[in-house]
């Protein structure tokens, strides 16, 4: 081996040989940590649009008029009776109870607590959840027994020629 490849090609005292070589470090944490803000704030900037629209469709839910859909002939639904029907989509699954002559009562018949289908039990007169006994009110809605703390959503009907119509889903009060 000759003296040149022993020969260390910087002076041995100092330890910031490489400071200045070229591409030594292209990307170091302090310019990693400023792309991930970056990235961060162009993220965050451009979903601004999107929740704009989202609030200001949030916002007018309650007043929001669907187009009226049928959902059963009077003289169809006894005193008691429930009938299934979807709104205001079709893959939006809702129920009409009877409860009286005169008065009907609709709600989309998910559970508040984690979307398991409602079933109206006309024995013991109430709503029930199967999937964690949740209860809800008839009359109202309101959650009377199990997980749910919230009511189920309200849906508006209209009786009209001698036909039940839905008419809009009540927006939701805290």
């Amino acid at each position: 081996m000759s003296d040149k490849n022993k020969k260390i090609p910087f002076h041995e005292d100092n330890y910031t040989h490489n400071i200045d070589r070229n591409n030594e470090r292209k990307l170091d944490r302090r310019g990693f940590m400023k792309t991930l803000v970056g990235a961060a704030g162009v993220f965050a900037v451009s979903s601004l649009p999107w929740g704009a629209m989202a609030a200001k469709e949030l916002a007018g839910l309650g007043e929001k008029e669907y187009p009226h859909k049928k959902i059963a002939d009077v003289n169809a639904v006894g005193i008691g009776d429930a009938v299934d029907f979807a709104f205001p989509g079709e893959h939006d699954s809702a129920i009409l109870i009877r409860i009286s002559d005169e008065k009907y009562v609709a709600y989309q018949n998910a559970c508040t607590h984690l979307r398991c289908p409602v079933f109206w039990v006309k024995e013991d007169g109430e709503m029930v959840c199967p999937c964690h006994h949740g209860k809800f009110d008839v009359a109202t809605g309101e959650p009377t027994a199990g997980p749910p703390r919230r009511p189920l959503p309200e849906i508006q009907v209209k009786v009209e020629n001698g036909s039940i119509y839905a008419v809009r889903v009540k927006r939701y009060e805290a």
